[in-house]
């Protein structure tokens, strides 16, 4: 298939070839899945069907596979995605672990693994989180230590995603126990179905099993699945969360939940409380403001510019916003906002009680609120640490 330059297209014109292609061929099944994070197998097709397009991995250069999208294009690609519903997809390959080793990785990891998160043989998995290293990753325990040509790697990762369903996993390890935190770790690729890793899948909330706990016990990892130099991990693990603030702080999430939320205010007559409507109104208007906001943040990156420390008000705005949209359905609803029912409405079904319970996770993953916090107050703000 002749590769299209798309960064050479206009805005619009590379919105709406992209927006017309999926909608024609995104599952119909598939879209607004009340499931955050499916399966491969559950988004099987779906992925498939992306990878024979071209269109699996918006970012990566295209002589590895991807499309070589600008961040202006890359923009479009996610809005249209979220626009039209489409599921997530399991990423951590195509988002993660392809630009690591694009960036670090050597002439034969890429040839080994590339292709393969690209044809779905290999799902990935990120083993970043520890039970005593969540946002402050530097103290993380797990250890590496090099051993006739094999790391031995033991200790646990936690919150681990969709780990029961990977095969491959990026850890970062401490190799270096005398050094200073951030100084002596580093990144290992390593096979899942090697003796000594155990993974334990943990429920949420919602009785989704998407977490996981896994284990390494005395697991011996070649030397050749280092990435990049002993003990620089921590600059690795940096560079390959990108922009990630700025798609955590998308208003997808809460549109979505003020749509709903007017679905179902419209069914039990809300609108016609002096009250309610006082409250959608402050709703509506701060979901404005989040857009508005997250423009704002586009621009640097369509513009070719970097983010700066001021992005993670966007992450507290959404997720705090998308609790608060969530919190007034479920007045609505009173005792029929139960666990596993959608309410009924003449303008189709109101999943209340699964968008509350989907609204608490995320002021947590991606670095919780609270750090978040203390990153304005420090970088922003100048306020004494």
């Amino acid at each position: 298939m002749m590769q299209t330059d798309w960064n050479s297209l206009p805005d619009e014109e590379f919105r709406e070839i992209f927006r017309d292609w999926v909608d024609d061929n995104c599952p119909s099944e598939l879209r607004y899945m009340r499931k955050q994070r499916p399966t491969y197998e559950e988004v099987k097709d779906w992925y498939q069907a992306l990878s024979e397009k071209g269109w699996l991995s918006p970012v990566w250069p295209v002589e590895h596979g991807g499309m070589g999208l600008n961040p202006a294009k890359h923009m479009i690609y996610v809005e249209e995605w979220a626009r039209l519903g489409c599921p997530r997809i399991p990423d951590h390959g195509i988002g993660l672990v392809g630009p690591l080793l694009i960036q670090y990785g050597t002439a034969e990891q890429k040839a080994e693994f590339l292709p393969k998160i690209l044809s779905g043989e290999h799902m990935w998995c990120q083993g970043y989180s520890e039970p005593n290293a969540g946002s402050d990753l530097a103290s993380l325990r797990t250890s590496a230590v090099l051993e006739d040509g094999h790391f031995v790697v033991n200790g646990q990762k936690i919150w681990t995603t969709l780990a029961h369903c990977a095969n491959w996993i990026f850890v970062l390890v401490r190799t270096d126990k005398e050094a200073k935190p951030q100084r002596g770790i580093s990144v290992l690729l390593v096979d899942m179905s090697l003796p000594g890793v155990t993974v334990r899948p943990i429920a949420n909330l919602r009785g989704e099993k998407d977490f996981c706990e896994v284990f390494f016990d005395s697991v011996k990892v070649p030397a050749h699945r280092l990435v990049g130099e002993v003990n620089q991990g921590w600059t690795l693990a940096k560079s390959v969360l990108g922009h990630e603030r700025i798609f955590l702080g998308a208003p997808t999430r809460p549109e979505y939940a003020l749509g709903r939320l007017e679905k179902l205010a419209t069914s039990r007559g809300a609108f016609d409380d002096p009250a309610f409507l006082s409250r959608y109104a402050k709703l509506r208007l701060d979901l404005y403001d989040l857009g508005s906001s997250f423009e704002r943040f586009a621009k640097i990156l369509r513009s070719g510019g970097e983010l700066g420390a001021d992005v993670s008000m966007l992450k507290i705005f959404n997720t705090e916003l998308y609790q608060r949209i969530t919190e007034e359905m479920l007045m609505l609803a009173g005792e029929e906002s139960r666990y596993n029912d959608d309410l009924e409405t003449e303008n189709g079904d109101v999943d209340a009680m699964n968008l509350f319970l989907d609204s608490r996770a995320p002021a947590i993953f991606g670095g919780s609120n609270e750090i978040q916090r203390n990153i304005l107050a420090k970088a922003v703000l100048g306020l004494p640490g």
